[in-house]
């Protein structure tokens, strides 16, 4: 059932994750409603571009147009969403856009998850919950979202997810019992005996039977089958009441109980060992694919040391570090992790920045430097001045990407959980048919057919095939986070290992986008430092990168600048101002009317070389006198060169798109090795873009708002950590540590995680295609079959943790 309706607003920023705040409610009242509409066949379908700034703070104006969406209320993880205009199935909705107005939303911590079935079956149960807008599971991160109508309690909520055999943190359990934050903590022994207690006494009183005669060991067996089935069939029940009648704990209770009826009661009792076992292997590989997100959850301090200065002088106090605000000042001992983005106070400090970028060796930040929350200091005491508001600090902005990234599915990963949806049925209905339709039509024996049926409905279990994609997609991504590249979801995974040719933006991207004074050419024989000096007198102030420049290089020789007056910009033209009552000025070279061919052939020289050149002039008159020549190049960042070089190696092209200068653009593409098209606007790159993307698959690398619409337009878009929140939010992929060898990094991941993906596929498939035929034949029994089972799920597991090494 679907209807069309006025569902959609704009983005707001919400809290993403944090270790402070997993299990807590979040209450939200805040959208604008639009007049589109679009007819879907789910729920709640919204804009999933809005994450919060990286200065937090919102950038109004930068979100996508708004499509339209609508309530369903039969259905909520399966809605469209515009993450890309390809010709690939448009992914789920966003869970974190904000709720419609009036809705409330809350979150919570799921515990017991072993692999993304499970958070499917907890979206079903809390989707038929009257009153749900939209329910999400961001299997990554733990959290259930859920958005609920005007004025109704949680309370349903939580008790639908309790009756499904799921656990909830931080939340008020309906059932008498509460699972908080402050629980009291056992010892890991009693954790893991807690854990195992139920396959332990399963195995003990199955080796206690088999060293028992036949007829005491008989009965024995029976009890532990009812022992182990017990809470199987408990959860298999809550399932089906729930709206997940196919669940593998459902295949297993039949199976079980046939076995039973058979007087197979060994092999019913090693049938529940094994899926056991089996459920908490699936456990431990998807804490392992986890991993990497909860270690980033744990980088952010709970405490920090704030200094409040009083009439008395300087307070010291120990507060929670979702009680900072932006402008509060802290104080970090060496060794100690930021609570917060922050700016330093202190001349110089260095951090460990290595949890966020990858990049082992700290970092030197000097007085003003913005440093990331979760960074080390590694030398000092330090202070620093808080800059980002609660929950909006880098670790908080990377588990929201992370989180809208579940969103983010791969085209095979979709096809395969519609194909798993429809294939568990299936197998049920052709076991039964196995089942009965040999005695019936052919007088076979009924116990034979029986247990061939039983056997065939456990090969028939699709965890190997459901669990396939989602393992390597989660271990490549949980990869690419630890070294630096933020890939949003399965789709930009997939995608990125189709790509055949890399865009790259020039500035900041291929440069450092911070220009050098690379040369100064003295026109009347004055000393160099003397012209030096004057320029970087008239630039002071100037926040332009070329003022930047010569202040910079002039402070660096340490000049003394003398004191300028009557600043004034010249708008197109330069800058000008007095010194010692005399005009002197900045201009453009095609500003100055009085340059003689020589010195416009200096100039046309050091243009070519990829250099931007300015004039210093003395005024006189109405003329102004060309005294000295300035030339400055932005910087090829250093590992520009390699990167390319290693771009090439994996088989791929490379273009440069810039909307600089003919000259500039192809000294630098003649130095790096590679095509160019040059004097671009933005709608020039994007009709690049589309002529490129006419006959092969293209990658655009940028970091600017003129970027956006390029790395949109193109197959996958990919920003430079250090660019334009705009860049950013349209990008698929980010890099957080701005080394552009990361680029080669994520392609040659994605292509590993694509082959393990098939890989996976084939193995689930293959070994239930020979178990089938054997188990049709008589030739395997049960236990062999759900060891079969439980094997293809190992081996797809563990083929899918090798992705976590990938260096």
């Amino acid at each position: 059932m679907s209807k069309s309706c006025c569902n959609h607003q704009h983005a707001a920023p919400i809290k993403a994750v944090s270790k402070a705040a997993s299990g807590q409610s979040e209450h939200h009242h805040d959208s604008h409603c639009c007049d589109n509409t679009t007819p879907v066949s789910c729920c709640s379908t919204q804009t999933p571009h809005e994450h919060a700034s990286r200065d937090g703070n919102e950038s109004p104006g930068d979100e996508e147009p708004p499509r339209g969406g609508c309530h369903d209320q039969a259905c909520c993880s399966a809605s469209l969403s515009p993450a890309h205009e390809h010709e690939h199935d448009m992914p789920p909705a966003d869970p974190l856009v904000a709720p419609v107005q009036g809705n409330s939303r809350h979150s919570w911590q799921v515990l017991g998850m072993d692999c993304p079935s499970c958070a499917r079956k907890i979206e079903t149960a809390v989707c038929r919950v009257s009153g749900v807008q939209q329910a999400r599971v961001l299997f990554a991160t733990e959290k259930l979202v859920v958005d609920l109508a005007p004025g109704l309690s949680p309370d349903p909520v939580t008790a639908a997810v309790l009756a499904a055999g799921f656990q909830l943190k931080g939340a008020q359990a309906t059932r008498a019992h509460t699972i908080t934050k402050g629980a009291t903590r056992q010892s890991p022994q009693l954790n893991t005996l807690g854990k195992y207690w139920q396959p332990l006494s399963l195995a003990s009183l199955m080796l206690v039977a088999a060293l028992l005669p036949k007829e005491l060991g008989q009965p024995l067996f029976t009890l532990a089958t009812l022992w182990g089935l017990w809470p199987i069939s408990r959860k298999a029940w809550a399932l089906t009441k729930s709206g997940s009648p196919f669940a593998i704990e459902t295949l297993m209770t039949v199976a079980a109980l046939g076995a039973l009826f058979l007087g197979e009661t060994a092999e019913a009792a090693m049938v529940l060992l094994l899926f056991m076992l089996g459920e908490h292997l699936e456990a431990y590989a998807a804490g392992r694919a986890r991993a990497g997100v909860t270690a980033l959850m744990a980088l952010v301090p709970d405490k920090a040391l704030r200094i409040r200065t009083t009439a008395e002088g300087e307070v010291r106090e120990e507060v929670a570090a979702d009680e900072l605000r932006p402008g509060d000042i802290i104080e970090i001992a060496p060794g100690a992790r930021l609570p917060a983005d922050a700016r330093l106070l202190d001349e110089l400090g260095a951090f460990d920045e290595s949890a966020l970028t990858g990049e082992s060796i700290p970092v030197e930040r000097r007085q003003g430097d913005k440093v990331p929350a979760g960074s080390l200091a590694a030398d000092r005491v330090l202070r620093l001045e808080v800059v980002s508001e609660p929950g909006n600090n880098a670790i908080d902005r990377i588990l929201h990407l992370i989180e809208e990234a579940e969103s983010q599915r791969a085209p095979i990963e979709r096809f395969i959980d519609r194909f798993s949806r429809w294939y568990t049925p299936a197998m049920m209905l052709v076991a039964l048919l196995v089942v009965v339709v040999p005695p019936l039509a052919f007088s076979q024996s009924w116990d034979e057919w029986i247990y061939r049926g039983l056997a065939l409905l456990l090969i028939g279990c699709p965890c190997a095939l459901v669990i396939s994609t989602p393992a390597a997609v989660t271990s490549a991504l949980a990869a690419a986070t630890r070294q630096g590249a933020l890939i949003k979801g399965g789709a930009a995974l997939e995608r990125l290992a189709h790509i055949d040719t890399v865009a790259f933006d020039k500035t900041g991207t291929l440069t450092l986008g911070k220009p050098q004074l690379t040369e100064l050419v003295s026109l009347n024989g004055q000393p160099e430092a003397e012209l030096l000096a004057l320029a970087a007198a008239i630039e002071q102030g100037s926040h332009h990168p070329l003022a930047r420049a010569v202040v910079a290089n002039a402070t660096e020789q340490g000049l003394t600048l003398a004191e300028a007056r009557d600043l004034r910009a010249l708008p197109g033209m330069g800058v000008e101002g007095r010194i010692n009552g005399e005009l002197w000025q900045l201009l453009a070279p095609n500003r100055v009317a009085t340059l003689n061919v020589e010195q416009q052939t200096r100039i046309g020289s050091l243009e070519r070389q990829g250099k931007t050149v300015v004039v210093l002039c003395q005024s006189s008159g109405d003329q102004a006198l060309p005294i000295a020549l300035l030339a400055l190049r932005d910087q090829i960042r250093p590992e520009a060169a390699a990167a390319l070089q290693e771009l090439n190696r994996l088989g791929l092209n490379s273009i440069m798109l810039t909307g600089d200068n003919p000259n500039a653009a192809e000294a630098i593409a003649t130095e790096l090795g590679m095509g160019w098209r040059a004097g671009l606007l933005p709608e020039g790159k994007v009709n690049e873009i589309a002529k490129l993307a006419s006959s092969q698959k293209v990658a655009m690398i940028g970091d600017g708002i003129n970027d956006a619409p390029a790395m949109k337009r193109a197959s996958i878009g990919i920003a430079m950590g250090g660019g334009t929140d705009v860049a950013l939010e349209t990008a698929d992929a980010a890099l957080t540590h701005n080394q552009l060898g990361g680029i080669a990094a994520m392609i040659r991941l994605s292509r590993a995680a694509l082959a393990n993906i098939h890989q996976n596929i084939a193995l689930a498939l293959g070994l239930k295609a020979i178990f089938l035929v054997t188990s049709l034949l008589g030739i395997t029994g049960l236990w062999i079959a759900v060891l079969a089972d439980t094997g293809a799920t190992a081996l797809v597991t563990a083929n899918a943790l090798r992705l976590l090494r990938k260096r």
